[in-house]
Parts: C-alpha cells; sequence; structure tokens
C-alpha cells in the first residue's frame, strides 16, 4: 500500500456542506500540491466518533474501524459501515507506528 500522511499544512483548503442535488454531506480537501480529496458525511461521522471516543475516553487510546457490509442494520443506515472492532490496543499503536516508519523512509506497506 502506498502511503500519504497528510499534515495541517498540506493543506490549502476546506469545503464542507451539502452538494446541491445530494442530501448528505461533504467534506473536500484541497490540498496544497493541487490534488482534492473529498470524504462523504458517514466517513467524516466515523473519523469524528472515532477521535472523540479517544480523546474523551479515561484509558481507550487507540480504535480499528473496519468495513462491514450488512443488509440487516437498523432502518436508515447504509448497508456499508465502518465499526469498531475488538482488537488490542497496543496492536493498534503499534501498526501505526510502522506505517509512520514506512512512510518516513519512503517504502509502501502491506
Amino acid at each position: 500500500m502506498r502511503i500519504e500522511y497528510i499534515r495541517n499544512d498540506t493543506i490549502s483548503r476546506v469545503l464542507m456542506g451539502v452538494p446541491k442535488g445530494h442530501k448528505h454531506l461533504r467534506a473536500v480537501l484541497v490540498l496544497e500540491e493541487g490534488r482534492i480529496l473529498v470524504f462523504s458525511e458517514a466517513a467524516v461521522a466515523n473519523l469524528t466518533r472515532a477521535y472523540i471516543t479517544i480523546k474523551t475516553h479515561p484509558r481507550k487510546r487507540a480504535i480499528e474501524l473496519r468495513l462491514v457490509k450488512d443488509s440487516n442494520f437498523k432502518e436508515g443506515y447504509a448497508k456499508h459501515q465502518l465499526l469498531e472492532i475488538e482488537r488490542n490496543e497496543d496492536e493498534i499503536e503499534e501498526e501505526i507506528t510502522q506505517i509512520l516508519l514506512a512512510d518516513s523512509e519512503g517504502r509502501t506497506f502491506s
């Protein structure tokens, strides 16, 4: 996998809102080098949920969300959800560390 670390100083603009003709919010990140990243409302909500959980929980240090495809979610929920899985926090932190190390060395991550 190719690693891209998006730092705050590489983002020139952020646009957030509901596009005309749509129902759901989009987050648009315009990077300094010209690329544009668009995130769905669901993706932003999941990242926000994970962030808030870690920042406000007195013990939790890391979370992994994984894509779950299921047609039996509650009404109004999409069939594709990023849900928290049970995984050792030390393992998650180690994986993040290895990804950042590979990025700093210019390697890909698998």
